[in-house]
């Protein structure tokens, strides 16, 4: 078998063992909240969130394409099966580890790390598309922030608007409505996510000269939304734990202005074709949320804890994405 062959289609069951992945990685994010706050059985979020982030990831394409061809040229990259596979290994070893000791990194940042750090260890620094690689770094980065602020934001209004409601009744009417609010939250997940696998498995079909151009084919969007539903269908409860709980105690009044907050930021995104972490931006509005509801019900350390995971993903997958690069380039 011709061997740029066999390495594409080991690309392609990389990626979508990735999007497999941040199925049960990412996707816990989505549905933390209703789950713990009782809105849905974890059995019935997960279902919701499998079935919405498959329709998600089969609405659009544009993030899809930037991941094709704004952190690197795939028409003009060096190696580029080899940079690309070594990237899928090193995002997925992440993936894997953080999600073992339940810590909410982010997808995102590992799989754009690691394919900016096996181009570099392939060709350079020059090999970076500077200009498409920044402004993802900025989505990256200051997604976080806005999703903070539309949670505090946002729940601040609840407590004006509600202020006068009985606390029981208010939080029943909530939790019903946290049920919407899960779907919504799923459906944004798959219009974002899913679409970095599908770039990625592009990216390998221009370097393998299968495909001239950056438009996505319609059975790699198909084949990333079902790996990535099938995913959601595992659950990631070590994450729901964290996410869920380990941040603030989380009532329906709460989890509701969470997911409106993270699903306007992600959908934003999306609607403009950038990348963003999910699992950031979901957990940043919580933290905005739990500041405008009490500061002391913020549990910080579990903060601070994320906020360093989130710091290090970049350059922790880029370093070993360029090992992993050194040690598949003496094989192939």
């Amino acid at each position: 078998m011709d061997t740029l062959f066999l390495i594409t289609i080991l690309i392609i069951i990389f990626a979508l063992a990735f999007d497999f992945i941040n199925g049960f990685h990412d996707t816990a994010n989505a549905i933390a909240t209703a789950v713990s706050t009782k809105a849905l059985t974890p059995r019935r979020a997960i279902i919701l969130a499998a079935f919405m982030n498959f329709l998600g990831a089969m609405t659009f394409t544009g993030v899809a394409k930037t991941i094709t061809k704004d952190i690197v040229d795939p028409f003009m990259l060096d190696n580029g099966l080899t940079v690309i596979l070594a990237a899928l290994i090193a995002a997925i070893f992440w993936n894997l580890l953080t999600w073992y000791y339940g810590i909410p990194s982010s997808s995102s940042h590992a799989i754009i790390g690691s394919i900016a750090g096996a181009a570099i260890a392939s060709a350079g620094f020059q090999s970076l598309n500077y200009q498409g690689f920044f402004k993802i770094l900025q989505a990256l980065i200051l997604s976080p922030l806005l999703a903070f602020a539309i949670g505090f934001i946002v729940y601040s209004i609840f407590k004006v608007i509600f202020k006068n409601n009985n606390l029981a009744k208010t939080n029943r009417n909530f939790r019903t409505f946290q049920i919407f609010t899960a779907a919504l939250q799923s459906y944004t997940h798959g219009t974002n996510d899913a679409q970095k696998a599908m770039g990625i498995i592009t990216m390998a079909l221009i370097a393998g000269n299968h495909q001239q151009s950056t438009e996505i084919q319609t059975w790699v969007q198909v084949s990333c939304a079902l790996a990535m539903g099938l995913g959601t269908s595992i659950g990631g409860w070590k994450i729901i734990k964290t996410v869920g709980g380990k941040i603030m105690k989380i009532r329906p009044v709460n989890g509701v202005a969470a997911d409106l907050s993270s699903a306007m930021i992600i959908f934003g995104a999306t609607m403009i074709h950038l990348p963003v972490s999910t699992t950031h931006v979901i957990s940043s509005s919580i933290l905005g949320v739990g500041t405008a509801y009490r500061v002391k019900g913020v549990k910080w350390d579990t903060a601070q804890r994320m906020i360093i995971t989130w710091i290090i993903t970049l350059p922790v997958s880029a370093t070993i994405a360029a090992i992993c690069y050194y040690v598949l380039n003496i094989f192939f």
